[in-house]
């Protein structure tokens, strides 16, 4: 069955990208010859929908197989008697080699682009949650989960500059798209792990193996479309944003940094949200296990109908409006959250989760608009930034909580979206649109 849905996602994908092939070949142009098109480009401004989805549904499976990792540390702590440190420590090495490495590999790839560079990255996720399955040392976990994280370093930077230039004018909707499919993914890989990997073991991780090989076959075709598209980005990358041309250096250096702030204020108060939303429900109302997961999961919705809104937007009106909308104005709902009743702390969740949620892509548009040669290393930057700040302020937030309370940290955590105010720091490099 896995192959069958393999080879169909692979002919599919295949078959369109050869109609297309076909069409354009057979207009003419003047001196009679023919000129050969894969698919539309962004430089018509038009969306390659096929390749966008396909991206997501790669994004979708690199992301699932991450947060498997996390959902069986119950088992390791068993099986193998480890304390939380280590627990911890498995947790720093996939997200520090993921985050550490997506700006170098993403730096490398703007010189060198390598169109097959996701299916690569595919193969590597393959190989680290295969030895996963089948490790009995904690130095071997270590290295598994490393090869996981390298995977996924791999498979970002280049992924993001397909889904921005798959997208054409509609850069923010490909990177929410793009987004998209990775929270999808995020939310789907623990239940799996549940139903899957807690009832029959560490071995049964191996069946997310079809996960990763299942990825490998969607993106390959989207390689093939890439490596068809590189001289049509190349003329793209070069082609600078009038105003960001009369920026300084500094000016310039200065605006990314205020976008790494903008960035660190949403993941960490992300952080409490998505490790510690459920504890702090079950402390402050009493409510069981399973109703604070449905909570959480109906933040996690927003979560994902947010993502997809702020791209859209960000096209419609720039992107410093949707990057001050959703951080600064998550700011009033996140502070009340702490202080008001269960059902209004469930209206106040969800509708944190739709503002502030929108943000992202907008901030990952933005920063390529500054340094538009450089794509893959800002998309592996802030990608890094995401896994990084996210593994940093769970640590962080789950000490603060140790030594005060869990009411206490989401008193803290809310004034993060505050920090929304540096918005207005940054320059204005694209007009409002009507």
């Amino acid at each position: 069955m896995a192959e069958l849905e393999t080879g169909c996602t692979y002919l599919f994908l295949d078959v369109i990208l050869r109609s297309e092939t076909v069409l354009t070949a057979m207009k003419k142009s003047d001196t009679c010859e023919f000129k050969i098109k894969t698919e539309p480009s962004a430089e018509k401004g038009r969306v390659v929908f096929p390749i966008l989805m396909a991206i997501s549904f790669g994004h979708f499976l690199n992301d699932l197989i991450q947060s498997v990792i996390p959902s069986v540390y119950p088992i390791f702590k068993e099986e193998y008697g480890f304390s939380f440190l280590q627990i911890g420590i498995i947790t720093l090495v996939v997200q520090m080699t993921s985050s550490i490495l997506q700006p170098v590999v993403g730096s490398y790839t703007d010189r060198h682009p390598h169109p097959y560079s996701l299916s690569v990255g595919m193969l590597f996720t393959l190989a680290g949650i295969l030895l996963l399955a089948f490790a009995d040392s904690f130095g071997l976990i270590l290295f598994s989960v490393a090869i996981v994280g390298l995977g996924s370093a791999i498979f970002h930077p280049e992924s993001s500059r397909i889904a921005q230039l798959s997208a054409g004018d509609k850069k923010g909707l490909g990177q929410s798209v793009f987004q998209v499919g990775g929270n999808g993914g995020s939310a789907v890989g623990p239940l799996l792990a549940a139903i899957i990997i807690i009832p029959l073991g560490q071995k049964s991780i191996a069946w997310f193996a079809i996960a990763a090989v299942l990825a490998c076959s969607a993106l390959f075709p989207v390689g093939r479309w890439y490596k068809s598209q590189l001289g049509r980005l190349s003329a793209m990358a070069v082609r600078p944003n009038p105003v960001v041309l009369g920026l300084s250096e500094k000016r310039i250096r200065w605006s990314l940094f205020i976008l790494c702030v903008l960035t660190f204020s949403k993941y960490f108060y992300m952080a409490s949200m998505t490790s510690y939303f459920t504890f702090f429900l079950i402390d402050k109302f009493g409510v069981d296990i399973q109703v604070s997961q449905y909570c959480l999961f109906a933040f996690l919705g927003a979560v994902a109908i947010g993502t997809v809104l702020g791209g859209s937007m960000g096209d419609r009106y720039g992107r410093k409006y949707v990057i001050w909308c959703s951080i600064l104005g998550a700011a009033p709902f996140a502070l009340a959250l702490p202080y008001v009743d269960f059902a209004l702390t469930i209206v106040l969740a969800v509708i944190i989760g739709l503002v502030i949620s929108s943000a992202f892509s907008a901030i990952l548009v933005y920063a390529t608009e500054l340094r538009p040669g450089k794509v893959g290393m800002i998309a592996g930057l802030f990608f890094g930034l995401n896994f990084g700040l996210g593994g940093l302020g769970s640590a962080f937030f789950g000490w603060l909580a140790d030594k005060t309370s869990i009411e206490f940290i989401f008193q803290v955590s809310t004034l993060l979206p505050l920090l929304g105010i540096v918005t207005a720091f940054l320059p204005n490099i694209e007009p409002k649109h009507g």
